[in-house]
């Protein structure tokens, strides 16, 4: 009797699959928070990220729009009624030395309109991509910017920045601007 087919090469990709793992070593780090943790590699923490940010001029009210890289068209821009959160507008929560939180889902290519988010939230349709280029009032605002983690590994993110914010330590936070 003839077998079908040869196993020595299955039991060869098991064992190569099985013994190509290897132990790598543990490394201390720290996490948005200052918490030490044992890990080689972070694994996303579920929630929103926390970013925290200060701009050249009062930019509080204005409604912020993602550039593309080149910074010559939008990349991402709000929907005239996603500019609330919870009923309210979604402006960025005031921290302390003037840091700004996001509560929008800016990043570093982040810019601001001449429209405050309650002229944007009363327009009878969301304005183009390029009608917003048109309505750009700063395409480079920011002095600042940290990516601080995600909200889920705070217990009080306001209160627990504050303390980071005052202390000037933002340690764990990943400098992004």
């Amino acid at each position: 009797m003839k077998l079908l087919f040869n196993p020595l090469p299955v039991v060869m990709v098991i064992f190569a699959l099985v013994y190509s793992c290897e132990n790598r070593p543990k490394s201390n780090t720290e996490n948005a928070v200052g918490e030490k943790e044992d890990s080689v590699v972070r694994v996303a923490q579920p929630g929103p990220p926390v970013i925290i940010y200060k701009t050249k001029n009062n930019y509080y009210d204005k409604v912020p729009v993602i550039l593309s890289e080149d910074k010559e068209s939008i990349a991402s821009y709000p929907d005239i009624r996603d500019v609330y959160r919870n009923g309210q507008y979604s402006y960025p929560t005031r921290l302390n030395d003037g840091f700004l939180l996001d509560n929008r889902g800016i990043d570093r290519n982040v810019a601001f309109l001449k429209l405050t988010y309650g002229e944007y939230s009363k327009l009878e349709k969301t304005p183009s991509g390029s009608e917003l280029m048109e309505m750009i009032l700063d395409p480079d605002p920011l002095t600042e910017m940290y990516h601080c983690g995600s909200r889920s590994k705070y217990k009080d993110v306001e209160g627990d920045l504050n303390g980071r914010i005052d202390a000037g330590d933002f340690t764990g936070f990943e400098k992004v601007r």
